[in-house]
């Protein structure tokens, strides 16, 4: 008799966050296909009902791959407020000028970052989901500290510095939130240099302790 065919080993269990080679095969394009995925899922789902599997469904790749990238959903999100922000570049854009107008710079950048469709949408979802989700508000709530207000803070010659970049931080927040979110007139409509021109110096007093100069941002007429 002759012998049938061996039977098929079975295939050797998937290592959580170890893509297929097929899988990997889009190198850096997957991952910014991932990111992209992850930053549309969380602006239109929200945090609480956004998965790792919806944001692979979404990017065409398999769940793995978003593990072997981000890791777990709190990474992926903190990826994508980060990407909203670029942490690196908004330091450099405040604290790159004279000190005596730090307090304008943050607000202008601040404001174009909500500004711009493209990253508004993300953020938005970040902070809806902040609001009513702790994971969330954990996760936006370090990436502020550790990515942001703490380097800021560094780069400040005032005592409390860490205190001072919160407060600061805490005043553009709220104007995001009665803003964007909430939308509240007439500041959800005022023209954002009006905005710039009455919060730039209170940031200035919240991060340096001083005036800015005569002549520096003020309220519009």
């Amino acid at each position: 008799m002759t012998p049938g065919p061996a039977p098929e080993r079975p295939a050797a269990p998937r290592r959580r966050g170890r893509p297929a080679r097929t899988e990997s095969a889009g190198g850096p394009d997957a991952r910014t296909r991932i990111l992209a995925s992850a930053r549309a899922e969380f602006a239109e789902r929200g945090y609480d009902k956004t998965s790792i599997r919806s944001i692979a469904r979404a990017a065409g790749v398999d769940a793995a791959l978003v593990h072997h990238y981000f890791g777990t959903k709190d990474d992926v999100f903190a990826a994508a407020v980060e990407v909203s922000f670029e942490p690196a570049l908004l330091v450099r854009e405040v604290l790159g000028g004279p000190a005596d107008a730090v307090g304008e710079r943050l607000a202008r950048y601040f404001l174009a970052v909500w500004e711009n469709p493209a990253t508004r949408a993300p953020l938005l979802a970040v902070v809806r989901s902040a609001l009513t989700n702790e994971t969330a508000a954990n996760v936006l709530r370090g990436f502020l500290l550790r990515r942001l207000l703490e380097r800021i803070a560094a780069e400040l010659d005032v005592p409390d510095p860490t205190f001072r970049a919160e407060l600061a931080a805490s005043h553009m927040v709220g104007i995001a939130l009665l803003r964007y979110v909430i939308r509240a007139e007439p500041l959800a409509s005022a023209d954002p240099e009006k905005i710039v021109g009455m919060v730039a110096p209170t940031l200035q007093r919240y991060l340096t302790g001083t005036d800015p100069p005569a002549g520096a941002a003020g309220p519009s007429a």
